[in-house]
C-alpha cells in the first residue's frame, strides 16, 4: 500500500492532502508491522509533503491520530511541527513508557513541555522531562490569546505558545480538578501580552498591552540599574537564538503596564531560507512564589540577590538531574568517558549549590543586622569548627598535596554566630587558600582569643606565595585568580571567595582583614571570661 502510493507523484494540492492523510493513517494503524525501509520511506515523504499541506489539515490529522495512534516516529514527526499540530498530537498521543522514553530526545521544548502538564504518562518520563528542564517553558494563557490557531502564521505561532503551555501552568502544584488560585495583581494591572521582534531584537508588534510601554525595546540587551528592559538572561539566549524561558522584564508606563512581568519567546524563521527572523513569545505577571522577597524590605540590594539566586536553582537542579541520569544510565549505555563527565558535572553542581546556599545566608542575614546583646544569639565553638572543616577538606588536601595547620593561642574559643554560618565561613576562607597553594605546600594558621585588648575571636591564615603580592583591591575582585590557581578553584574565584566570607561575616557582626602577611577572619567573641569581665566593669 505505501509503496502504490510513493509510486504516485501528487499533481495538484487535493492530491497532496490525500496521500499526507494515506500515509499518516497506514503508519499510525500498522506503523510497528510494517518494513523498517517502508518506515522510512513514508516518513521521508510525510516530511517533504508537510510544506505543502496546509497547517489546518496537519491539525486535523493530528487529532484523528493521536488517541488511535501507538507509532513512536510518527509521533515524534507530528511533535515537531508548527506549535498548532503538535499540540493537537502532544495533548492526547498514548505510546508506552520505552517509546515516550525513545521519543523524549527526538521532541523539540515546545512539545516537552506540554507532555510535562500531562497527568497520564508513567513516572519514568515525568522524571525525565523534569531532568530535560521543559516544565520551566509554561507561562499562563493571557485573556486576550485565541483558542483556535490563525491561518496567520505570526499570530498561530504566538497563540499556540501560549496555549500549548497554558494546560501545565494551570495544574502545576494544584491536586487533580482543581482549578489554580488566581495571581494577586495591583489595581487595573494588565495580566499578560503577546510579542514578536525583528532578528535586531527589537519589539515591533504587541497585543495586549500599550504599543508605547514596550515597542522600541530590545530583547538583545540587557538593562541595568532598574531601567527598563530584559535581564541578562534573555539576552544571552539571543545571541545564541535560543529559547527564552520565564526571563525577566521590567516596563515603564501607566499603572496598568509598568513593574515586572516574566517572558518566553521562541526564535523563529524564514522557512524558505532559514533566515533568522527575530523572536516571538507571551509576558505574564510574575507569580508570588516567583518574587517572594518582592517588597519585603527597602534593601534593594538584597532583594536583587535573593532573586538571583531563586532563577539560578531551577537550571542548576536540571543541569544535575541530567547528569544523573546519564551516570546512572537510565536511557540505555552510556561510554565511561561520558560517565566521568557526567560525574563531574553532578559534583561541580553539587559544589554551586552549596555556594548558593551561601549566598543566600549572607543576603538573608544582611537585611537583620546582628545583636547588641547576645540574648537568644546562638553560639558555637569556632576550634571545632575548624577541626571538621580539616577533616572535611581531607581529600581535596590529599588531591592537592596540600596540608593544613591552624594552631590554638588562648582560648575558649566561643562566637557568637551559627554552627552552619561558622562552617560557611570558615569553611570557604580555607578551601580558597588551599585552592591557590602549591603542591607540597602548608597552609599554616592561629586561632587567637585576647581577652585583655580585644572583643573579637581570630582565625589568622597566612598568605600562600601565589597570592603573597596582591593588593587587597586585586583579593576582594571577584574576577581575581592567581596564576596557577589550582583546577578545583575554577568553580568559584578566589577574590569571589573572599567577599563571599567578608559578607557573611559582617552579617554576624564580624569581618574579614586583609593583611600584608595574613588574612584575618574577626567574629564576635562570646567566651565566658569575656562575660565575667564586663560584667565585673558593669559593677
Amino acid at each position: 500500500m505505501i509503496a502504490t502510493i510513493l509510486r504516485q507523484t501528487p499533481a495538484d494540492r487535493r492530491a497532496r492532502i490525500a496521500a499526507w492523510r494515506q500515509l499518516s493513517d497506514i503508519l499510525a494503524q500498522r506503523g510497528n508491522q510494517l518494513a523498517d525501509e517502508d518506515v522510512r520511506r513514508a516518513l521521508h515523504a510525510l516530511a517533504v509533503l508537510r510544506p505543502e499541506v496546509p497547517e489546518k489539515v496537519r491539525r486535523d490529522c493530528a487529532r484523528a491520530l493521536a488517541r488511535h495512534g501507538r507509532f513512536a516516529p510518527l509521533v515524534a514527526l507530528y511533535a515537531n511541527d508548527v506549535p498548532a499540530v503538535s499540540v493537537a498530537m502532544m495533548r492526547e498521543a498514548r505510546l508506552s513508557e520505552e517509546d515516550w522514553l525513545a521519543v523524549l530526545p527526538a521532541t523539540n521544548p515546545m512539545a516537552r513541555s506540554l507532555l510535562a502538564g500531562r497527568a497520564d504518562l508513567p513516572e519514568s518520563v515525568q522524571r525525565a522531562l523534569a531532568a530535560l528542564g521543559s516544565a520551566s517553558v509554561a507561562l499562563p494563557q493571557p485573556p486576550a490569546a485565541s483558542e483556535e490557531a490563525s491561518e496567520d502564521p505570526a499570530p498561530s505561532q504566538i497563540s499556540e505558545l501560549v496555549r500549548r503551555i497554558d494546560k501545565f501552568q494551570s495544574s502545576r502544584g494544584q491536586p487533580l480538578g482543581t482549578a489554580p488560585a488566581p495571581p494577586r495583581l495591583r489595581a487595573k494591572e494588565r495580566e499578560g501580552f503577546l510579542f514578536e521582534t525583528g532578528p535586531d531584537g527589537v519589539i515591533h508588534w504587541v497585543e495586549g498591552i500599550a504599543r508605547g510601554a514596550i515597542v522600541g525595546l530590545s530583547i538583545a540587551e540587557a538593562a541595568f540599574g532598574g531601567e527598563p528592559g530584559v535581564d541578562g538572561v534573555a539576552a544571552g539566549a539571543f545571541r545564541q537564538r535560543a529559547e527564552m524561558i520565564n526571563a525577566r522584564l521590567i516596563l515603564e508606563g501607566g499603572a496598568e503596564d509598568a513593574g515586572e512581568w516574566r517572558f518566553s519567546a521562541v526564535p523563529w524563521f524564514e522557512p524558505a531560507t532559514g533566515q533568522f527572523r527575530g523572536y516571538r513569545g507571551s509576558a505574564r505577571r510574575p507569580r508570588s512564589n516567583e518574587t517572594p522577597y518582592r517588597g519585603a524590605t527597602g534593601d534593594a540590594a538584597g532583594d536583587s540577590i535573593r532573586q538571583l539566586i531563586h532563577e539560578l536553582r531551577s537550571p542548576l537542579n536540571a543541569i544535575s538531574g541530567f547528569a544523573q541520569i546519564i551516570s546512572g544510565q537510565m536511557f540505555g549505555p552510556v561510554s565511561q568517558s561520558y560517565r566521568r563527565m557526567a560525574h563531574t558535572i553532578v559534583a561541580d553542581a553539587a559544589a554551586v549549590q552549596a555556594i548558593i546556599d551561601d549566598l543566600e545566608t549572607a543576603a538573608r542575614s544582611s537585611a537583620d543586622p546582628p545583636a547588641e546583646t547576645g540574648a537568644g544569639e546562638a553560639e558555637t565553638d569556632i576550634a571545632t569548627i575548624v577541626t571538621k572543616v580539616e577533616s572535611d577538606l581531607g581529600g581535596l588536601l590529599d588531591d592537592q598535596q596540600v596540608s593544613v595547620s591552624i594552631a590554638r593561642i588562648g582560648g575558649p574559643f566561643v562566637a557568637r554566630t551559627s554552627d552552619a554560618d561558622a562552617r560557611r565561613m570558615v569553611g570557604r576562607l580555607v578551601t580558597a587558600l588551599v585552592d591557590v597553594s602549591e603542591p607540597g605546600a602548608a597552609v599554616v594558621g592561629q586561632l587567637v582569643t585576647d581577652h585583655e585588648h580585644d572583643d573579637m575571636l581570630q582565625l589568622r591564615i597566612v598568605r600562600p606565595a601565589a597570592i603573597r603580592s596582591a593588593t587587597a583591591a586585586e583579593l576582594l575582585d571577584p574576577g581575581y585568580s592567581p596564576e596557577g590557581e589550582a583546577p578545583g578553584a575554577a568553580i568559584l574565584s578566589l577574590g569571589f571567595s573572599l567577599r563571599l566570607v567578608d559578607s557573611l561575616a559582617r552579617a554576624a557582626g564580624g569581618r574579614l582583614d586583609i593583611g600584608h602577611n595574613a588574612l584575618t577572619l574577626h567574629l564576635r567573641s562570646a567566651n565566658p571570661a569575656k562575660a565575667e569581665k564586663d560584667a565585673s566593669q558593669g559593677d
